[in-house]
């Protein structure tokens, strides 16, 4: 069985903080604290990204969390 923590955290560092300017920028224009951006990046077992902090993100790129969890195969 495939960690959800991991697999969100997983997906939004690869493919989305990892093509942002700076983790800073990132944090700036998804409203959210830079040092969850870290956590998002740095946990090897997945951050648990609370739903408000993945609303937001996702809310900064137009999608649904549904969306997003299609997205990410879930």
């Amino acid at each position: 069985m495939v960690d959800i923590d991991k697999k969100i955290c997983n997906y939004i560092a690869n493919e989305w903080v990892s093509k942002a300017k700076t983790k800073s920028s990132f944090a700036i224009d998804h409203n959210i604290d830079e040092k969850t951006v870290r956590k998002i990046v740095k946990e090897k077992e997945g951050y648990r990204i609370p739903v408000k902090t993945l609303y937001k993100i996702c809310e900064a790129r137009e999608i649904k969390i549904s969306e997003f969890f299609k997205m990410i195969g879930e």
